[in-house]
């Protein structure tokens, strides 16, 4: 048995860096674990997996004026 179980409120707390892959491989197993053991958590980790691909479409398709880009391109180099 698994004594670092993660709960549904420590879970749903990680969805959002579990999505982004911005979680350590050790917090990435023991969400996926809680997810594969939790139907509630795993219904919500599936609404927010489709509301980010639907983000992530809709961005793809959006172009940043030639002008905007200019500048943000400046910003970055800028020290």
């Amino acid at each position: 048995m698994n004594v670092n179980r993660l709960n549904c409120e420590q879970t749903f707390a990680r969805l959002d860096d579990y999505l982004d892959r911005e979680l350590t491989p050790a917090e990435l197993a023991e969400v996926a674990q809680h997810l594969e053991r939790c139907v509630v958590c795993a219904g919500e980790f599936g609404v927010e997996a489709r509301l980010l691909e639907e983000i992530r479409l809709k961005l793809r398709r959006v172009r940043a004026p030639a002008e905007l880009m200019a500048k943000i391109e400046a910003r970055l180099r800028q020290p």
